[in-house]
């Protein structure tokens, strides 16, 4: 079974190459593919020089130019995959926020725990966030809260970014129909693949703030995910989603 952790980057040369090298140390085979948006500070470079390394090909990378958002630089990925004929597909932050080693709980839970996607996920056990200060914790943690009541979903962690897919959501979802480009995206991706009668699942993790390099968030990106799941709640009264299994008939 062919399995692909996509890795977004933007500035991310003090981290890519180790995230990279934890991947490759762990007993499961992955590939990865990192989407990369123009880096400046020279990270597609790097990658590239480590593609060229490689004995075998399991490295890859797409430059974009510029900075095109969270949400695109994910369905360029899945995309990717789709055509590449990956059995699971699996986001990951570059900066070690998201454990390597917890990407095998996700590929289980996926394989042989009966998850159609599997969240690597903050707050299905309490709060498990380290080195963030306690207003970014409490703001994630009620965002989550938030979306959850609005939404009316089972999901704890509703804007968590280390998540694992079967390749049959992403080829049922219509990813040309995802809207949202920053961490808003992830919550539509788990409502979405909700709607179309996929089965979730939360496999507790610890989540660490970076060490090296800059954290991406922005006050912005909390505004539109607090309003976007309000369009996206009523606009899903008037659409009609494709269900699990229509693909295969």
């Amino acid at each position: 079974m062919k399995k692909l952790v996509i890795i977004p980057t933007y500035n991310e040369k003090e981290n890519i190459e180790a995230i990279i090298a934890a991947v490759f140390g762990l007993p499961e085979p992955f590939h990865i593919l990192v989407i990369d948006d123009g880096s400046p500070d020279g990270t597609a470079a790097i990658v590239k020089r480590l593609i060229g390394e490689q004995t075998t090909e399991r490295l890859f990378i797409v430059e974009r130019q510029g900075k095109l958002g969270l949400g695109t630089a994910y369905i360029a990925g899945f995309k990717w995959a789709i055509a590449h004929a990956y059995d699971y597909i699996f986001e990951m932050d570059a900066d070690f926020s998201h454990n390597p080693n917890d990407l095998v709980k996700l590929y289980q839970a996926l394989a042989t725990g009966g998850a159609d996607v599997a969240i690597g996920s903050r707050y299905v056990t309490g709060v498990n966030v380290v080195n963030w200060p306690m207003g970014r914790v409490l703001m994630s943690y009620f965002a989550s809260k938030y979306v959850r009541t609005v939404l009316g979903i089972d999901v704890h962690d509703t804007t968590a970014g280390f998540v694992g897919y079967k390749r049959e959501v992403l080829e049922t979802i219509e990813l040309d129909k995802i809207r949202f480009k920053g961490y808003a995206f992830q919550i539509e991706m788990k409502f979405t693949a909700i709607q179309c009668g996929f089965t979730i699942k939360e496999v507790p993790i610890i989540f660490v703030n970076r060490v090296l390099g800059t954290s991406k968030m922005s006050g912005g990106i909390f505004s539109e995910a607090l309003l976007g799941v309000i369009r996206l709640k009523v606009s899903s009264w008037f659409r009609k989603y494709p269900k699990k299994g229509e693909s295969e008939r």
